[in-house]
């Protein structure tokens, strides 16, 4: 391949990139915040995960919950795992 095509093709791919990192159209989706307490202080909100992928409005709610769901039912998890809207606020 001739090296200045292989050039311009990088360049291209690079702007698509670019232009589909930056493409406002794409629906943003609602950011959940995973949480958890803590054995000693029961009222205690412990940051896990932030979930904010640019998909529909339930995607982030829903993975959010699936994760609440797998780290609440290990064994020998005492401690309470619940998903909040919004990102990690102290």
């Amino acid at each position: 391949m001739d090296t200045r095509l292989g050039r311009k093709l990088c360049v291209i791919g690079a702007a698509l990139i670019i232009l589909v990192a930056c493409d406002d159209s794409k629906p943003k989706g609602i950011v959940y915040t995973l949480y958890r307490a803590s054995p000693a202080f029961p009222d205690m909100r412990i940051h896990v995960a932030t979930f904010d992928a640019a998909e529909d409005k339930d995607y982030n709610r829903n993975n959010c919950e699936i994760a609440r769901d797998l780290f609440a039912n290990q064994a020998g998890v005492t401690v309470r795992y619940w998903c909040e809207r919004g990102r990690f606020a102290e």
